[in-house]
């Protein structure tokens, strides 16, 4: 199925960008690269949601990127859809990018630092984890697991909106994707077992229910025998998502500078930055720039927004859908 560079194909009654819509590379099923064929699956998943009622994140962006997860199957697409959609409602999501308070954020990051900062050179938001930190007894002592994972949602919540929307204003390019840095230094065998609860389910969050968002991944400070692992696994992996993979021991700098430059990157890893209170808590970007930010959709009032069907009904689901279809999640970044 050839793609073709055109303008994305649009819907009024759902479409309403402030920001560029075309992505930067030339890949099939891309907006501004779909084929005749792709836009009919988009439009044919809108049609068949809108008769389960729902009424909201039918966007063409959205829709394409669940269908890419899917590989343009859109039965596929709909069932991962519909149990997004389910899965949000439960969750409360809507709520937490504008509503959730997390003051123990600053004390939570001494033991597992997470954070956006800047930009790659390709204008994408970069994604810091610093593995090798995690201590979740002491964060427990400051947090809850379900507190953790209401700040991982309400960051991605920001990450779609206001943070993809103002680097794609500034790069002048569509952005839908993350350049993530996950530092393992110190991450032994005997820490995941502790890690891992937490760990698997904001993986399955992030693959299930935010698909299509990882851009590159570099692992640095990789231990001995890591790569020797992955290479075991990865024939499991989607090709696509293998390529975006990059595992790096101590000298990791020369590699990581090519895709971030120094000044957008901290000091502790190579690069220039050092900014006012530590990089950790600083989230600076271009989601903070008068000249790229804008009020994220999320921050309209509820009352002001389109209402959905209370109680969509999911039809056709796919009972063989969690096992055939593994390909395309990318539940790879943790939290934020």
């Amino acid at each position: 199925m050839a793609a073709t560079e055109s303008q994305l194909p649009t819907d009024p009654k759902y479409d309403q960008y402030d920001f560029p819509t075309t992505a930067p590379e030339a890949q099939p099923g891309h907006p501004g690269h779909t084929s005749p064929e792709q836009d009919a699956k988009v439009h044919q998943l809108r049609a068949e949601l809108e008769k389960l009622g729902y009424t909201e994140r039918l966007d063409t962006l959205t829709l394409l990127r669940f269908l890419r997860a899917r590989k343009f199957d859109v039965e596929a697409a709909k069932t991962m859809f519909t149990a997004s959609e389910k899965w949000r409602k439960e969750f409360g999501t809507d709520d937490l990018a504008r509503d959730f308070d997390y003051p123990e954020k600053e004390e939570v990051s001494k033991f597992y630092p997470q954070y956006y900062h800047k930009t790659d050179k390709d204008g994408r938001p970069v994604y810091i984890e610093k593995m090798g930190k995690i201590d979740l007894n002491q964060m427990y002592k400051i947090t809850t697991a379900d507190r953790m994972l209401q700040n991982l949602v309400s960051e991605y919540e920001k990450l779609a909106d206001p943070r993809l929307p103002a680097c794609s204003r500034k790069a002048g390019k569509l952005l839908e994707t993350c350049c993530s840095v996950m530092d393992l230094k110190g991450v032994g065998i005997t820490s995941v077992p502790s890690v891992y609860g937490y760990v698997k389910q904001a993986s399955d969050i992030s693959q299930n229910h935010y698909p299509e968002r990882l851009g590159k991944l570099y692992l640095i400070n990789a231990p001995w025998g890591f790569s020797t692992v992955f290479g075991a696994i990865k024939g499991f992996l989607d090709p696509v998502t293998v390529s975006k993979i990059h595992i790096l021991g101590s000298g990791y700098q020369k590699e990581l500078l090519a895709q971030v430059p120094a000044e957008n990157l901290p000091v502790e890893f190579g690069g220039s930055c050092k900014c006012d209170g530590g990089c950790e808590l600083s989230d600076f970007g271009p989601w903070k720039e008068a000249e790229w930010a804008r009020p994220p959709k999320w921050a309209t009032p509820k009352e002001e927004a389109p209402k959905e069907a209370a109680e969509p009904v999911v039809q056709n689901e796919d009972p063989g859908y969690e096992k055939k279809d593994v390909e395309g999640q990318e539940g790879v970044q943790t939290s934020a």
